[in-house]
């Protein structure tokens, strides 16, 4: 066994299993970064493929890259912040003498679909086992290393920028006898850009692409739809909120798109208050890391909305 691991399982949380709290753990998650019981680990050599990387603590040889994904995620402590922060009322971790359902149930809700997590990080994945960090442990690792990145630059204002590119609007409300002069504005915090004018189009097509910074601390991004107007004030033709967290979450978690072949990597799920017409999913595209939507405008009769978000580091 090597030092490191050796060091990390002296500390106090590594000491019992990450899942069931079984004492002296003899095996462990090398991706997720987390010492387990033989009992758990069972467990998770049945996940998904790619979700978990089971190692002997003692028998196994371990690589030098597994074990520095082991002592960078810092163990049982850190991971379970991250994995058990939030549990739904009647959900308690099982204890060591739970039975092989209770404990299969509780690993793969906390590992595959992420149950657990603050609903912030919550991301739908389809990650591929081609990937040698399974995307939960990518969340991990990117948080810590967001933290650390914001100890030391608290200087910093912006976290990114996203290229928001206007494409289209769809069957859009008639504000003027027969027709409408539409234009889009984007507005984050104090941020705001805006399309050119579609001069008499129900159906514009803009191809427009307007550039925002994304703070630390950002909101959703508010897209509005007037119709201009010569003489008088611009009428509303229609609004639409975007959760911004799917595309931002998942860029920092994959870090560095160009080391990944197209794949998606994250989804914002339709539902009743938000204005998609469909799911829309983050993926990789060549290098790039892109969501594609199209929305329902709220609050008028008609219209919508398709945009594409592209994430650009700072850098």
């Amino acid at each position: 066994m090597s030092k490191k691991l050796q060091d990390l399982l002296l500390q106090k949380d590594n000491r019992v299993c990450a899942d069931c709290s079984a004492p002296d753990p003899k095996w462990a998650s090398a991706n997720i970064g987390v010492f387990i019981c033989l009992k758990c680990a069972a467990v998770h050599r049945n996940l998904k493929s790619g979700t978990s990387k089971v190692l002997s603590v003692t028998l196994d040889e371990w690589s030098d890259e597994d074990i520095d994904h082991v002592v960078e995620c810092g163990g049982n402590a850190f991971a379970n912040s991250i994995y058990e922060a939030y549990f739904p009322a009647g959900v308690s971790k099982p204890g060591p003498s739970a039975s092989n359902e209770e404990r299969s149930k509780f690993i793969k809700s906390k590992y595959e679909s992420q149950d657990f997590l603050k609903q912030s990080l919550r991301i739908s994945s389809t990650g591929k086992s081609s990937i040698q960090s399974s995307f939960s442990n990518k969340i991990m690792n990117s948080f810590r290393s967001s933290f650390s990145s914001s100890q030391k630059s608290k200087g910093a204002q912006f976290i990114g920028l996203i290229k928001l590119k206007v494409i289209q609007g769809k069957n859009l409300a008639v504000r003027d006898m027969f027709s409408s002069d539409p234009y889009v504005i984007a507005q984050l915090g104090m941020q705001k850009v805006q399309t050119t004018v579609a001069q008499s189009n129900l159906n514009p097509v803009w191809n427009e692409e307007l550039m925002i910074s994304i703070p630390k601390s950002y909101g959703a991004l508010r897209l509005e739809v007037y119709d201009y107007d010569t003489f008088s004030a611009d009428d509303i033709m229609g609004e639409a909120n975007v959760d911004l967290q799917p595309i931002i979450n998942s860029a920092m978690s994959y870090g560095d798109p160009s080391m990944f072949g197209n794949m998606q990597i994250g989804k914002w799920v339709k539902a009743d208050n938000n204005p998609l017409v469909d799911d829309s999913t983050v993926n990789i595209v060549d290098g790039k890391i892109k969501q594609d939507m199209t929305l329902k405008l709220q609050n008028v009769e008609s219209g919508e909305l398709q945009i594409e978000l592209e994430w650009m580091p700072l850098e």
